[in-house]
């Protein structure tokens, strides 16, 4: 070989050796296309994009049990590794005080970021007779049999506890109201849309873009305070009334068996990407709303949060 041509050889082969260690990211969505876990995969994905240091974000899609599966799939070690993030919610965190992923506690995984925060709302058809929660609760109280609620998981699940408050405040007891168990947010608008349910109980994000299309009219979201943005002419479910506030975390978890080396690398990330005001805009343009914790912190949170979740099921005899 010529010294001309094994310089060259050796120069791209230092070149290749120096070049940054370009990553394959997962990022499992433990639901159907379409909902709200969906939507917080594919922020992550524009994010780690624009950050750069990434590469492309698979979407993987391991639907059951309202989490449990993809849960029992990461922590048993069958998915999962350094790169591997898995989505979960406030309604991923209520499951687990209720014992519907078995024995599964909350020290059973690695808890990375919080990366936003949503709300619960109850919605229609966009030519649907009811304009407001009132109208709606006198016709569920005409008729109980009437009007199916759609809405992800079954008696005890997050979008059940919200239909439930709310029927509470108006005097329904929660076995009159008839519903339709479902998985993940997808699935419960093309319930709507097919007219399978007249009503939906989910999370404010996954119905913002379906207003713009006049397909859906939100009669109340469970916040504090009316929601900037494109709800912003939603009314709460306070204002009508009913004093029922629903704050939903939005985030990722990892697997146990992740090195603390690989998982501390994956919360810097987050700690940089969320420092950035870019991602005050993808998190917005996914429906969400500021909030941003990792590492310790969000572990102490979700413990808390579990605790919390767990004593009010308890108060309402869904959990011994």
């Amino acid at each position: 070989m010529k010294a001309s041509s094994l310089r060259t050889l050796l120069m791209a082969c230092l070149l290749a050796c120096a070049a940054p260690y370009v990553l394959a990211v997962e990022c499992i969505v433990p639901a159907k296309p379409g909902g709200g876990m969906d939507a917080t995969c594919k922020m992550l994905r524009k994010v780690l994009r624009e950050e750069g240091g990434t590469g492309p974000v698979k979407l993987s899609y391991l639907p059951g049990g309202i989490g449990a599966v993809a849960w029992s799939s990461v922590v048993s070690q069958r998915r999962g590794g350094p790169d591997t993030l898995v989505t979960f919610s406030g309604g991923s965190l209520l499951n687990l005080a209720q014992g519907k992923y078995g024995k599964a506690s909350v020290d059973d995984v690695r808890w990375v970021a919080g990366v936003g925060i949503d709300y619960g709302m109850i919605a229609v058809r966009g030519d649907s007779p009811w304009r407001n929660l009132r109208e709606l609760l006198q016709a569920i109280r005409k008729d109980p049999g009437k009007t199916t609620v759609g809405l992800s998981g079954t008696v005890g699940s997050q979008d059940w506890l919200k239909m439930a408050l709310i029927a509470g405040r108006a005097g329904i007891e929660s076995r009159q109201f008839r519903f339709v168990a479902l998985e993940g947010g997808g699935d419960s608008f093309a319930a709507l849309q097919a007219g399978h349910v007249q009503v939906i109980s989910g999370d404010a994000s996954e119905a913002a873009h379906f207003i713009a299309e006049g397909k859906v009219r939100i009669l109340a979201v469970l916040s504090e305070q009316r929601l900037p943005g494109p709800l912003q002419a939603v009314p709460t479910a306070r204002e009508q009334g009913y004093d029922v506030v629903w704050p939903i975390i939005r985030g990722f978890y990892m697997s146990p068996h992740v090195p603390e080396a690989e998982y501390r690398r994956w919360v810097e990330i987050f700690d940089k990407a969320m420092a950035d005001p870019a991602f005050d805009r993808q998190r917005g343009a996914s429906g969400l709303y500021p909030f941003a914790m990792t590492g310790k912190a969000l572990t102490d949170y979700v413990a808390q949060t579990v605790a919390q979740y767990r004593k009010q099921s308890q108060e309402l005899g869904l959990v011994r």
